[in-house]
């Protein structure tokens, strides 16, 4: 794996990623795919990208949780990751790379609050201070050196996350007057995809062996998708099981929503009135459990069944992944910005509920009464 060469650049040295896009990078190298390896760069004030060059770029995922209803438990050491660089120290080292004729991905996951575009950003020879500004220098770089395009993977949870990406590079390239040829490179010669990614990294556990060994440990549940909608394909990109390419995301996008999301919201709703604090042992009362399972399988499910893939095989992995007895996930995180969440998860099911079956779904109807109730109270 050492003698790969480097096709990948990462923006973001989070445990995201690393327990995410650099296992599958790493699981598929070791079956032989010969994918590359992974230049990572460090935008953050952490001291990550120093740990990982201390550590070789190796580190190990624990993978703790549910799956067809046996625990899992164990340790995977991954080594996709070459180095790492630091965005504001080794910015002339990152855009040598951005040269190089064997990149051919870019990976990223800033966060949404990495999707917006700085207005004090200036083109010069320093690294800028956004993401989507630093991102158009890495792409300048290569079309100065007359490379072809990338692939661009951006791995926020962020609906269109490509296209939202390509309309920022867009924006500030025209800010920066970059000129039309060089406008046109960025649509037509690099592939944006839009993705959906699911997955759990969790906190630590308290008491580990590698925890000694290993400053870089990072923790994930069983269960992993990543969806990737191309509609030029992406030969020789990584072939594994938890990744799905497709040409549209969309449907992975609402099943997700309005699943998972809609399982979490509902479950604030009638949980934490009764002093329950986490996800699991939401689960272990007979009365939450029941009703929820319920609400998937009656009314959920039914609505998004047409538009989205094995809804109720994901449901039932929901169950799954709220059993999690590694995983601590509290109600009270997932209570943030609630209003918003029970908006956009459970009453677009609600009202297309109503149009296709023409009667009111009377789980859905009891939970977002009590919610109205609770908020004018």
């Amino acid at each position: 794996m050492h003698s790969l060469p480097e096709t990948i650049l990462q923006f973001g040295a989070g445990n995201f990623l690393r327990a995410f896009a650099d296992v599958f990078v790493h699981e598929a190298n070791q079956e032989g795919q010969n994918i590359g390896r992974i230049v990572v760069v460090q935008s953050t004030n952490s001291n990550r990208a120093q740990m990982l060059n201390d550590q070789n770029g190796h580190y190990h995922v624990l993978t703790r949780g549910i799956e067809n209803g046996q625990k899992i438990d164990h340790a995977l050491k991954v080594e996709s990751i070459s180095r790492a660089l630091i965005a504001q120290n080794d910015w002339p080292e990152i855009l040598a790379f951005a040269q190089s004729p064997d990149l051919k991905y870019i990976l990223s996951n800033v966060t949404e609050v990495g999707f917006v575009l700085d207005p004090n950003d200036q083109c010069t020879q320093n690294a800028p201070h956004s993401f989507p500004a630093k991102l158009l220098q890495v792409l300048k770089a290569r079309f100065d050196a007359h490379q072809p395009g990338l692939t661009i993977l951006p791995c926020e949870l962020i609906e269109r996350n490509g296209d939202l990406l390509l309309g920022l590079l867009i924006e500030q390239a025209k800010a920066w007057h970059l000129g039309d040829d060089f406008q046109s490179w960025l649509r037509q010669e690099n592939i944006w995809c839009n993705t959906l990614v699911d997955r759990i990294v969790s906190g630590l556990p308290d008491n580990h062996p590698l925890l000694e060994e290993d400053q870089l440990l990072a923790a994930a549940e069983p269960y992993a998708l990543w969806a990737i909608e191309s509609s030029h394909g992406l030969d020789g990109f990584v072939t594994h099981p938890n990744i799905v390419q497709t040409d549209k995301v969309d449907p992975y996008q609402l099943r997700k929503v309005r699943i998972l999301n809609g399982a979490h919201t509902a479950m604030v709703i009638r949980a934490m009135p009764l002093g329950i604090e986490t996800v699991r042992e939401a689960i272990e009362n007979k009365d939450i459990y029941d009703g929820l399972k319920r609400l998937l399988f009656e009314e959920i499910c039914p609505v998004v069944d047409a538009r989205v893939d094995q809804a109720e095989k994901f449901a039932h992995q929901v169950f799954d992944r709220f059993a999690n007895p590694f995983l601590n996930h509290k109600l009270s995180d997932i209570a943030l910005h609630h209003e918003t969440k029970t908006q956009t998860r459970l009453v677009p099911t609600y009202k297309e509920y109503m149009a296709q079956f023409g009667k009111q779904p009377p789980l859905l109807h009891d939970i977002l009464k009590e919610h109205l109730q609770r908020n004018t109270t």
